[in-house]
């Protein structure tokens, strides 16, 4: 992903979800970001640009052990 849509993913993050969130650059990746709370990894924002449409998919995992 190019630094100018990190950063709009960034305030995006922040201003919907929690201002403590951070997308970062992939290395070796330029289809996706990371994001993370604080120092805790969160999940990946995939950029998807099919059929002219721009728009990014978050994806994150949650572990079962998470939850208790």
């Amino acid at each position: 992903m190019k630094p100018d849509e990190i950063k709009k993913l960034d305030a995006y993050f922040k201003r919907i979800f929690n201002a403590q969130m951070v997308v970062k650059a992939r290395p070796r990746k330029d289809d996706s970001a990371e994001v993370y709370m604080g120092d805790e990894f969160l999940g990946i924002v995939f950029r998807d640009d099919e059929d002219g449409d721009l728009s990014y998919n978050f994806s994150m995992a949650i572990l079962d052990v998470d939850l208790t």
